[in-house]
């Protein structure tokens, strides 16, 4: 069973900035294959897409509401992906998920066949 691991979660400032990690564990999957997205859910809300990255690095996808202030990027050397979150509103507070997937980059969180447990990002005001 692949099970994806993020780290670096935790309490900010809003003007602040966190950079989380992911990186499998367990059997690890090839992890270069995969093509590899943040979602985020907030209390009472659904999940939504934030970023994703395809196998490569080399092309990136935002949600309106991160452009400018998240960079997604990824180390296939260290079999590891990050979100660098800068200029954090408290609206940015939510557990933050990453997810894997074989195949082209997609929004839809369905379409995403690992996940991790999430690490919780709060932004006070």
């Amino acid at each position: 069973q692949v099970q994806l691991v993020e780290s670096g979660g935790g309490l900010v400032q809003a003007g602040g900035s966190l950079r989380l990690s992911c990186a499998p564990s367990g059997r690890t999957l090839t992890f270069s294959y995969y093509a590899m997205a943040w979602f985020r859910q907030a209390p009472g809300k659904e999940r939504e897409f934030v970023a994703h990255i395809n196998w490569s690095g080399r092309i990136t996808y935002y949600a309106d509401f991160v452009k400018g202030r998240f960079t997604i990027s990824r180390d296939n050397a260290k079999n590891t992906v990050y979100l660098q979150m800068n200029s954090l509103k408290p609206e940015d507070t939510a557990v933050y998920y990453c997810a894997a997937r074989s195949g082209a980059t997609m929004t839809e969180d369905r379409e995403y066949h690992y996940w991790g447990q999430g690490t919780q990002v709060t932004v006070s005001s």
